[in-house]
């Protein structure tokens, strides 16, 4: 995928608690997505994982058992030939073509209404996780937020009353935010959308349909 000028990126509280690992696996995956896309977030995250390293090295060693790694190489080879080895996509960054395993066109979308399609990707009690198809032009219904949402564009751009998001742009929402994201006129847009809490949608229509669509 190409480089792009990125204007939204991470904040540093999302980038200290991916690096220590503390982040539930679908924002690890938007996180290490949008990494993978940006300079600037991938150098910053360098940086607080060599100030980790240093802080490290002055701890004492830990003792592990000789057979270790032994050990973690019999797990591997008892693994699924399909877990081992995905097909790849050349059109997505390498963390998330790891999830999907085949190009755009081929994604099993699932469509929610208006045009707009998903495929999930994650779906724990904790945190959802899904790509999101919005036709060029198409607004996603106006919402507010029950928890955080990480959303990342990878293709086309969408804009809502925060700012306008084109490829590699993160944007952060919260129970204070409010909006309606509109895709491009130019392009469909294709993003990565993760939540640790339902929607909050405004009209009966799309709360009713909201248990049945997993959004």
């Amino acid at each position: 995928m190409k480089k792009h000028d990125i204007k939204h990126h991470l904040s540093k509280e999302l980038l200290l608690a991916y690096s220590a690992g503390h982040l539930e696996e679908g924002f690890s995956l938007a996180i290490a997505t949008h990494i993978s896309m940006c300079d600037q977030c991938r150098a910053e995250l360098e940086s607080l994982e060599a100030m980790g390293g240093a802080v490290f090295e002055n701890l004492e060693p830990n003792v592990i058992d000789t057979d270790a790694f032994a050990k973690t190489l019999a797990l591997i080879d008892q693994m699924p030939e399909q877990t081992k080895m995905k097909p790849k996509t050349t059109e997505l960054p390498e963390p998330l073509a790891d999830y999907v395993g085949c190009d755009l066109d081929d994604i099993d979308w699932r469509p929610i209404g208006m045009g707009v399609k998903q495929k999930i990707l994650v779906n724990s009690e904790k945190v959802s996780a899904r790509l999101l198809y919005i036709p060029a032009g198409t607004a996603v219904p106006e919402h507010s937020h029950k928890g955080r949402e990480v959303t990342l564009v990878l293709k086309g751009a969408f804009k809502d009353e925060i700012d306008y998001f084109g490829p590699g742009d993160i944007e952060l929402a919260d129970g204070d935010t409010h909006h309606t994201p509109v895709a491009s006129d130019e392009e469909d847009c294709i993003c990565l959308a993760v939540t640790d809490a339902p929607l909050k949608f405004n009209k009966l229509i799309h709360k009713i349909a909201q248990p049945f669509l997993k959004i």
